[in-house]
């Protein structure tokens, strides 16, 4: 997994979800909410293994696989060019390779295909257009995805709500924060039930109309 968090710690982050993962973290590590899950109910925390495809490209997709870590996710950047990027063909060769799941700011395709193995997907969009395999840009170096910055075994975490990446070194840091935010939150939610506002559990009484 990593020398930094377990699986257990990735599962737990899992479970916390994007949301709290990154009101706790105090980091930029929000991905574009233009990225999203392709259906509804997916989520994977994995480590990231990045790179960096050519624009209407999808070389750097093969040859990732012929190297990424068993138990990665792998986090594609296009520059944002919308294109069929990922198929069924790259799916089944993914899940043979032991990847969980593929985040990426273009395009994929075979979408029925990809929801029956259960393959999460995040994309930017679905694109019939298919790419060349000519040229790539990198393989398991870090990256930029749409603002932030993506280290092979950064913590990446996916869900509906949207996609956050945290770096190695402050996973431990940012489960604590979490874990004390949902303790929060839960007690918060109980008074509530008893008949507590929000108003009044946020202190915004001062806000009331006179």
């Amino acid at each position: 997994m990593s020398r930094y968090y377990t699986e257990e710690q990735a599962q737990r982050a899992l479970q916390l979800g994007s949301s709290t993962l990154f009101e706790a973290s105090g980091l930029n590590c929000a991905a574009d909410p233009a990225i999203k899950a392709v259906w509804r109910g997916m989520g994977v925390a994995a480590p990231a293994y990045p790179l960096a495809c050519s624009p209407g490209d999808n070389l750097a997709l093969h040859l990732a696989l012929e190297k990424v870590p068993e138990g990665s996710v792998l986090v594609v950047t296009t520059d944002n060019f919308i294109a069929g990027y990922w198929g069924e063909v790259l799916t089944v060769a993914a899940q043979a390779a032991g990847v969980k799941g593929l985040i990426i700011d273009g395009g994929v395709r075979d979408i029925a295909a990809v929801q029956k193995r259960g393959f999460p997907l995040y994309s930017r969009g679905i694109a019939v257009r298919g790419t060349i395999k000519a040229s790539y840009k990198s393989v398991g170096e870090p990256v930029s995805f749409t603002g932030i910055s993506v280290a092979a075994g950064d913590l990446v975490v996916a869900d509906d709500d949207g996609i956050v990446v945290i770096p190695a070194q402050e996973v431990a840091r940012v489960l604590e924060a979490s874990e004390q935010r949902e303790a929060k939150e839960q007690a918060m939610m109980q008074k509530l039930e008893a008949g507590s506002t929000t108003v009044d559990l946020m202190s915004l009484a001062h806000w009331r109309t006179q």
